[in-house]
């Protein structure tokens, strides 16, 4: 249960402009994550611009966006991001609900290729480790530019937060996903 109330719609009608601009940004939807952050207006518009850029507007592609978003969310024990993105963000991508399950454990999965599992492996040094090993950090450079390596280390840590953020927060996930 959230640690902290929901901001409801039609109790803040001072907040109908910030609103309107998530709604846009969440495909019509007011999801508990801004209903928190709206405590803090601020907060959730430049979340709202931080989530909608770090994401999408990279050279990543889809499917390795939600790999990453999805073993984050393993990793910290975040059920919220799981059922956010799995399977309605995944499935799109081409990511199988066992796939996604197989996040928990993904070095004993057959079905990462070696550009995920390179992938895979700086997401867990970030997320465990912090700081990555030379070794981890040079397994990237066959399959990502120097660019793309910046969009998948922003991304990472843009779910970390969401995580650290969510499971601080007791956030519960929306009724209509399973």
């Amino acid at each position: 249960m959230a640690r902290i109330a929901l901001i409801e719609e039609k109790d803040h009608p001072e907040l109908a402009e910030l609103i309107g601009e998530i709604r846009a940004g969440r495909r019509g939807a007011l999801i508990n994550v801004y209903k928190l952050l709206l405590h803090a207006p601020p907060l959730a518009a430049i979340w709202l611009d931080f989530v909608s850029t770090a994401p999408y507007k990279t050279q990543l592609d889809g499917r390795l966006r939600e790999i990453v978003i999805i073993r984050v969310a393993h990793l910290n024990r975040t059920t919220y991001v799981f059922k956010q993105h799995v399977p309605q963000l995944s499935a799109p991508e081409g990511l199988t609900d066992d796939e996604c399950n197989a996040l928990a454990d993904w070095r004993k999965a057959k079905t990462f290729s070696a550009r995920e599992r390179a992938a895979l492996s700086y997401t867990d040094a970030m997320t465990r480790d912090i700081a990555v090993p030379d070794d981890v950090f040079e397994a990237l450079r066959p399959h990502f530019s120097e660019r793309q390596i910046v969009e998948l280390s922003v991304l990472i840590g843009l779910y970390n937060m969401h995580t650290r953020v969510f499971t601080a927060l007791g956030i519960d996930p929306e009724p209509h996903h399973r």
